[in-house]
């Protein structure tokens, strides 16, 4: 199953209700007149930002989205109905665009932050906004107008401040379910994760942060490979990367050194911005070793690696390690924060 970061829908705002041609016929005004009333706007088409949905996997099986039809006016000098709007909840950080033209249509970054896709048509006149002093009674009406249709791209850019980074199978999903209370799919083979799960770490009532566990990357993942760009994107708006490593992996797969360099290898390719993000290394199932290992083990890869920033050693299954990983974490943010507020 591919992970769906993408997807093109089709919106259809509503035709604009007709104007009524008509005229009065009551016993006591013998010349009548004409009463025709205007129709209804057709009603249009919202994208909504909701907290509650998190991938654009649903629009691959409902991707058409209606508003409603303008009621045609009515004699008596009656307005049509308006056409009733249509609201599509789509996940936060939702960048849409029009399919057919590229425009730029808008960034759905807050919760509850609406954007016009598509508006309604404009009600057609009755044939009362057409007497005149020179015709008293006028034969038409007009038509209301077409509702916008289109075709939009929706890219989903994941918004979390923090995002996990490491080979499939390096214990991502385990980190978030020992962390949170996201409950993403865990086992031991590679590729469990096939979609984003955003976990909301609580560190105490007033203090949390989000974090993202992502479909894990291969090499050759910046030209596309495995799940490639759809994997690659979603860390763009992250203020923290953890590069997790696996310890001591299966004998078919590479070294934890070396997978931790094709890692590197594929954010650096990708973009410069994300190479240059924040970026701490957490070696984990640190279990699998006995315990005076541990400490030579680790040090071992960290030295090879030449890494210089913070080093974590956990084990995501058993939860040790990760309470230290995660007040350190809100402690970064913290900082990080402030600094962008002092700037503004």
């Amino acid at each position: 199953m591919k992970f769906v970061d993408e997807a093109e829908i089709r919106v259809e705002a509503g035709d604009g209700g007709n104007g009524k041609v008509g005229f009065r016929r009551e016993k006591y005004v013998p010349l009548g007149g004409p009463d025709g009333g205007d129709g209804g706007d057709g009603g249009s088409v919202y994208l909504v930002a909701a907290e509650n949905v998190n991938t654009l996997v649903d629009f691959r099986y409902h991707s058409v989205h209606r508003a409603e039809r303008g009621q045609n006016g009515m004699a008596r000098n009656c307005t049509g109905k308006k056409g009733e709007d249509c609201f599509v909840q789509v996940p936060l950080g939702t960048r849409v665009s029009d399919a057919e033209t590229g425009e730029e249509m808008g960034d759905l970054t807050e919760v509850g932050q609406v954007l016009l896709v598509a508006k309604g048509g404009f009600h057609g006149l009755g044939n009362t906004r057409f007497k005149s002093s020179i015709n008293r009674a006028p034969q038409y009406a007009s038509k209301g107008t077409e509702g916008e249709h289109r075709r939009l791209h929706l890219e989903l850019t994941l918004i979390a401040d923090v995002g996990l980074l490491g080979m499939p199978n390096a214990g991502k999903s385990s980190l978030i379910r020992a962390v949170s209370s996201a409950r993403p799919k865990v086992a031991d083979y590679p590729f469990t994760t096939l979609h984003p799960n955003l976990g909301v770490v609580r560190i105490d009532d007033l203090r949390s942060f989000v974090i993202a566990d992502i479909p894990g990357v291969i090499e050759g993942a910046a030209e596309g490979a495995g799940l490639g760009l759809q994997f690659l994107k979603h860390l763009s708006r992250t203020g923290l990367l953890l590069h997790l490593v696996d310890v001591e992996p299966y004998e078919s797969a590479d070294s934890p050194v070396e997978a931790a360099r094709k890692i590197i290898r594929e954010v650096e390719k990708w973009s410069d911005d994300l190479a240059n993000k924040p970026r701490w290394l957490v070696l984990n199932k640190v279990d699998r070793l006995l315990d005076e290992e541990v400490d030579e083990h680790c040090q071992a890869i960290v030295g090879e690696l030449g890494w210089s920033g913070p080093v974590f050693m956990i084990s995501a299954i058993n939860g040790d390690g990760t309470r230290e990983l995660m007040f350190a974490i809100m402690e970064f943010l913290e900082q990080r924060r402030r600094k962008e507020s002092e700037q503004d």
